[in-house]
């Protein structure tokens, strides 16, 4: 991470880069990137739940191929949905109380 105005051989080699020279944008950093992380994880984990299930109901003759097709569509929709929650902000993203203005 590189924090303030620095070289661009810093800039480049920072996985992030805040202009700001403050501290308070790490603790930010650590909300969004532990909210982006549990999102993914949601996304991924209950995708793969749901397709599983699915799968044991069509083995087991419940489930057309076709109803079958349309149920893993709607699971990955779902999956979609769900990881589409990251682009919108939290109320809070820091520790310090900071709160983002709604416009």
């Amino acid at each position: 991470m590189a924090i303030g105005q620095n070289s661009d051989v810093t800039a480049e080699a920072a996985g992030v880069v805040a202009l700001e020279r403050s501290l308070k944008k790490v603790d930010e950093f650590m909300h969004i990137s532990r909210r982006m992380r549990t999102i993914v994880l949601q996304s991924a984990l209950g995708g793969m739940t749901l397709s599983a299930v699915g799968m044991l109901v069509a083995a087991s003759g419940h489930l057309s191929p076709v109803a079958g097709a349309l149920t893993q569509e709607v699971i990955d929709v779902l999956a979609v949905l769900n990881a589409l929650r990251a682009a919108f902000l939290p109320r809070v993203i820091s520790d310090l109380g900071t709160s983002v203005a709604k416009n």
